[in-house]
Order: C-alpha cells, then structure tokens, then sequence
C-alpha cells in the first residue's frame, strides 16, 4: 500500500485537474441476430453516411462526440438498445428525455435526426434509429482518438419507452461502488467492464449539479483539485447548477487513459468516478489502464459491444421508424 500510495504521488503532483463525466455503459444480456454484416446488402452505404454526419458535428463541437456516447449508454440501459431514449414526450406519450438523469443533461438529438436523414436518403426504410445510434457511438470514439471496433447491427426500434426505467437503471453520479456494481450487473456487465466503460468519461463535460456534493463534501479529493472546481460551482443547489466542468482537464476532447490518471491523483470529477479509486476492488485494474492503455482500449471495446448487446430488438420485433422522434 505505501510502494502505491507513493507512486501514486509521484505521478499527481499538484497539476491541473481533471475528471471525467458519466457515462458509464452497460451491457448485454442478448445478441440475438445482431452481426455485423446486416447491412452488407441491403445498406452498405450506411457506415459512410453515419461517419460523414458525425465527423462534421464533432468538427462543430468537440463535445458533441462524448454527448452521443452518453446518449447511446443512456438508451441501452433501458430497454435495451432500442432508441426509446429518442421518442419525444407527446400528449398521449411519456417518453424517457424528462427523466431525472437525461432532463437538461443528454444532448445530441438533432445529431441523430440529421444521421437519419442522410441514411434515409442512400437507404430508405431500411436502418433503424437504434442502429444508427450505436454506429455513431462507435464513430464518436474513433473521432477523439479512441479504438474502433466492428459494430454489431440488425437492431429494431422500440414502440415504448421507460420514464421509470430511466429513473431507475441510470447509474446517479452520486453512486456508490456497491450500487455501479449492482446497477450493471443487472444489465449483464461485469464490474471489470463497468470500470472500463466509465473510461467515457475521459472525454466531456459534466454540470455543476452532478459533482457539486463531491467537491464540497468529499474527502477522497485532491484540495486543490477541489478548490478548481468549487470557484465554477457555487455550494448552494440552485446556482450556477448548469455551468460546465470538464470530466478530463487535460484532454477533455481526445480519447485516452487520462481519466484514469486523474482518479489515482484524487482528481475525479464525479463522486461515482472517483469510487472506482477508492481502496476497494476495483484500485487494481484502474491501476492497471494508467500503466497500459493499449488495456484500457481492448476492454473499453469488449464492453462496448456487450453493451450493444442488451435487449435488442430484431426480427419483427419493433419497427424502423421513419423519424427517430416518433412511433410510425
């Protein structure tokens, strides 16, 4: 514990901050008939269309890469991956976006309407929203520098959403390591891949209103560090709760092992990340993405498809929705 605690020391000097953001993504309980050759006929063209659109936002808006992931963990973590996340409320209609963790945080919707429009143009009818979700979360990742992987489709759109699943299944920032552990499991991912997943947030921004209580209350931070972050976030709840931190201060924009680095340095932005770094079980294996991303990269991908995995839709099951917003 000392040899650590001391190497950990070396590494954290007293530099600027950094954190992550949530983003933590679950996984799978059921492949079902994805694969990744779906649309060898009858859509080739949509990875093309789907890597266009999401290359021009993210030139727009870095940030709009770490939002789509966001957006896709969010989707798979109720239901499944089947774009419920995207339904709009109407006035017969309770969809998943006013639900506590996603009303005023996830973002990136006219992203995907425009994903879906250029998709729609090479092949009509034929790509679900659910689909196109999970390419442009791929898509995403590579853009920042991060690993790409062979995406699994053949996924179907949902006609129902769930106010109380996303209420529910979300992982909150103020978790503990007991409940990502369980919040996870439940989804068919191991911790090892919660820890890998939560690597997400080594890129983007997080709201004061998500990481208020842990640089205020908190003991496992780095005073500084905390200091940083509280002259954005005013203590009391009320004020200021939108303004923005970044999750990585170094390279909130690039994908790497950087969120890691932070949280041996006490530097985690969110309560819920700087649990993985916490004397408990998961120490080791954070440990061990700050010596080797090259490990952090491979296990990111491993769970990013078992995420992609859960509860799809297929078959006749589920529809392809002309807009990603609304039931046919």
């Amino acid at each position: 514990m000392a040899t650590r605690a001391a190497s950990s020391a070396a590494r954290c000097g007293s530099g600027a901050a950094v954190l992550l953001m949530l983003l933590a993504v679950l996984a799978g309980t059921s492949s079902a008939q994805l694969s990744t050759g779906f649309y060898s006929y009858s859509c080739p063209g949509v990875y093309d269309a789907v890597k266009s659109v999401m290359q021009a936002a993210i030139a727009r808006e870095q940030r709009m890469g770490a939002s789509i992931l966001r957006l896709f963990f969010h989707d798979c973590f109720v239901q499944g991956c089947d774009a419920s996340l995207l339904l709009d409320d109407t006035a017969s209609f309770q969809g998943e976006k006013m639900a506590t963790p996603n009303n005023g945080s996830v973002r990136g919707f006219e992203v995907i309407d425009a994903i879906k429009s250029a998709v729609e143009k090479v092949c009509p009818g034929v790509v679900s929203c659910a689909d196109i979700l999970a390419i442009a979360a791929r898509d995403s990742v590579v853009s920042l520098g991060g690993p790409s992987w062979d995406v699994k489709v053949g996924r179907r759109d949902s006609t129902t959403a769930s106010f109380s699943g996303a209420n529910n299944n979300i992982p909150p920032p103020t978790s503990g390591l007991a409940n990502l552990t369980s919040l996870f499991a439940a989804q068919g991912l191991s911790q090892k891949d919660m820890v890998a997943l939560s690597g997400a947030h080594t890129i983007g921004l997080a709201r004061c209103t998500n990481f208020r209580a842990h640089v205020y209350n908190d003991t496992n931070i780095d005073g500084a560090f905390a200091r940083t972050r509280q002259s954005g976030c005013p203590r009391t709840s009320g004020s200021g709760d939108n303004n923005l931190a970044p999750l990585d201060l170094q390279t909130p924009t690039v994908f790497e092992n950087n969120y890691y680095k932070n949280l041996v340095c006490k530097k985690g932005l969110l309560h819920s990340d700087q649990e993985l770094f916490n004397g408990g079980s998961t120490d080791a294996q954070v440990q061990s993405y700050v010596s080797s991303q090259s490990a952090f990269s491979a296990d990111f991908v491993t769970g990013m498809i078992k995420m992609g995995d859960i509860m799809p839709l297929t078959g006749s099951n589920g529809e392809i929705r002309k807009n990603c917003r609304r039931i046919n």
